[in-house]
């Protein structure tokens, strides 16, 4: 590759890899594996560089990261650990109401399984719609709508009723 293809990537990357980074960890729930997952995206994403449309590599580089995050679940649906209730002796609790929501938010969303997190991200985080959801995981819109559905509800059974209601525009 040359010199300026190298550049033109290392700007991409520094410049986008927070946002890329924030995203990963909604779809791990782990900062280490979301670090993982946005250095195997970009490293891919360097392969191809010279050939991608220029007008929108970030979109590229989400695609990558879905489809390997997608990848990971599916090899490691047997191997995984899973995470446990916090411990009884916690600290006290913030008073921010905010806070709390997001943390709540936080636990919700690492004991779904990866599968609807992927989905919950993609459609709300990402706001992608149930088409571009679809094409990004290779699946039908109608296998989108149920897996969002399920996903929701298992959401929902989660989080109290009060904390799911302010979640709601």
């Amino acid at each position: 590759m040359d010199d300026e293809a190298n550049a033109r990537f290392g700007e991409f990357a520094a410049l986008r890899t927070p946002a890329l980074l924030r995203a990963a960890y909604l779809l791990t729930g782990d900062q280490h594996a979301a670090e993982d997952l946005v250095q195997s995206a970009l490293a891919k994403t360097l392969v191809r560089w010279r050939s991608l449309r220029h007008e929108d590599p970030e979109g590229y580089v989400r695609t990558v990261m879905y489809r390997e995050q997608v990848s990971w679940w599916r090899r490691r649906r047997y191997h995984r650990e899973t995470p446990v209730g916090l411990p009884a002796d916690r600290a006290g609790s913030d008073p921010h109401e905010q806070t709390d929501l997001r943390v709540s938010m936080r636990e919700a969303l690492s004991r779904l399984t990866p599968a609807h997190r992927t989905i919950l991200v993609l459609r709300y985080y990402e706001d992608l719609t149930e088409t571009q959801v679809a094409a990004v995981l290779n699946c039908s819109v109608g296998s989108v709508r149920s897996r969002t559905h399920r996903a929701v509800s298992r959401l929902r059974e989660m989080l109290p009723a009060a904390e799911f209601a302010e979640l709601r525009p």
